[in-house]
């Protein structure tokens, strides 16, 4: 652990504001709705909540079903980022009393006065400089996931308009705002319609298909104000993974993986089509006697990003799913 984690972790566990603490958690914002999470210029400080970054939710999933989506990879957001945090007035206030406290040391103490004070290399927390840049530090989820200590670069100035040093590595851009708008993606649940609803009967294809108005892409936008960037990250439902919930099943189509065509998923059953074969549906093999069958629908979403001054990409795939209970009775009977 290098000298501004370990100061970082010090500071924690003597229950002193941690200034590469942000204020949202790893999971991500649960309100659902059109919050827009604090940011721009606060007083003296720049910024509260989630690392200086605003969220724009208004076009993210919502309601109680929702929920976050599972990378189809080992991607993970970023642990930890740099980001405007202080003013030279702010970054005084907030470091002198640290300094002040005997258990921080003080050979650590003179080395930080030394630095942002002293001249070596900035003088009097660029004071004289308030309106040509902000101090930049680094902002960690809040849960403390694997990585955060990573971003343990000494607070740094950037002037306005310019780029941060190349060297440091998270500096906050379109990419990154990007992969914290992924980790605010809401979807919504899974549940599939199915015919015959209520109880399906075993050797009888089941039809299974999902509304596609409730399946429309979702997104979210992150943003920093002070540096006027922003990135945009988009959910577009594109399969659907039927599990049936036991091996004595078959699925439609075999792989069991449904494609969005149209806007939708499947076909809705209508009378005639009982001896036809489902797009999207299963068939079981065997009864589920007393109990039911724990069928799982998920779905899998493209996830892309568009962002200041680029094209964006693509990231990685998400899933999202729910479990159902599905009734098999021995009594075979067609529906017409």
């Amino acid at each position: 652990m290098g000298p501004r984690a370990f100061a970082l972790a010090l500071l924690v566990a003597l229950g002193i504001s941690c200034p590469g603490h942000a204020d949202q958690g790893w999971g991500g914002s649960t309100d659902n709705g059109s919050k827009k999470s604090s940011g721009g210029a606060d007083g003296d400080k720049i910024s509260a909540q989630a690392g200086g970054v605003v969220y724009d939710l208004s076009k993210n999933g919502s309601g109680k079903s929702a929920g976050p989506v599972t990378s189809t990879t080992s991607w993970t957001p970023p642990a930890c980022w740099y980001a405007p945090k202080y003013t030279p007035a702010h970054l005084k206030a907030y470091l002198e009393p640290i300094w002040a406290s005997p258990s921080t040391g003080y050979e650590w103490d003179a080395q930080q006065r030394d630095r942002y004070v002293n001249g070596h290399p900035y003088k009097d927390f660029n004071r004289d400089r308030t309106e040509e840049g902000y101090w930049w530090d680094s902002y960690v989820n809040e849960s403390y996931p694997p990585g955060w200590n990573k971003c343990d670069e000494p607070i740094f100035w950037v002037d306005k308009g310019v780029p941060p040093p190349a060297d440091v590595k998270n500096a906050v851009t379109p990419r990154i705002l990007a992969e914290l708008a992924y980790n605010e993606i809401r979807v919504q649940s899974t549940k599939v319609s199915m015919a015959p609803a209520d109880a399906t009967k075993v050797n009888l294809p089941t039809w299974a298909w999902l509304d596609g108005a409730k399946f429309m892409p979702v997104s979210v936008t992150a943003a920093v104000p002070v540096l006027n960037i922003s990135a945009t990250t988009t959910a577009e439902p594109i399969a659907l993974r039927i599990d049936p919930g036991t091996t004595d099943a078959v699925t439609y189509p075999s792989s069991g993986v449904c494609q969005f065509t149209d806007g939708r998923i499947g076909e809705p059953y209508a009378e005639g089509k009982a001896d036809g074969t489902p797009p999207c549906g299963v068939k079981y093999l065997r009864s589920s006697d007393e109990s039911a069958y724990p069928l799982k629908a998920t779905i899998t979403w493209k996830i892309y990003w568009t962002g200041t001054g680029t094209a964006g990409g693509e990231l990685p795939d998400g899933t999202f799913g729910a479990t159902q209970d599905v009734v098999v009775q021995e009594i075979q009977a067609i529906n017409r």
